[in-house]
This record gives C-alpha cells, structure tokens and sequence, in this order.
C-alpha cells in the first residue's frame, strides 16, 4: 500500500486511522479465505471421509484449495 496507493497511505496514517484500517482489511482477507476454503473443498467433495481414507491426497487437495484461495483474496481485497 505504501508503494501503490501512496496517498491513500499518508492520508490513513497523518489522520491516525491506518491501524484501523489494515485490522479491517486483514478481517476481511481472513473472512473470504475461510468461506472459500469450505466453498471450494464442498464443491470438490473434499471431505472428512477423504482424510480419513486417503489422509495425503486430502492434504494434496486441501493445500491446492488454500493456494488458490490465497490467490483469489490477494488480488480482491490485499492488492485491491
């Protein structure tokens, strides 16, 4: 934010709200992270029966989930 939005960061931080501000951004990165984790593993019948049978191939498909998430919040709400 300091480098891309420059005066939107110096606006936030001569007025004292910055802290306030990135504590929102960061509530709502862990929020859409969450819902899509447990959106994508439903749609991809990952489940609790798939760790228990295969436990690697749920944590293959369970870390594929999470890194596409991650993708998807940074470049909607961190990059934004």
């Amino acid at each position: 934010m300091k480098q891309s939005h420059k005066v939107r960061y110096y606006n936030l931080l001569t007025s004292g709200k910055l802290d306030l501000y990135l504590a929102d951004i960061e509530e709502q990165a862990q929020n859409l992270f969450s819902r899509l984790v447990k959106d994508i593993a439903e749609k991809e019948n990952v489940t609790e029966k798939l760790k228990s049978d295969n436990a690697m191939l749920w944590v293959q498909k369970m870390n594929n989930i999470r890194n596409r998430a991650t993708e998807i919040v940074n470049e909607q709400v961190i990059y934004n």
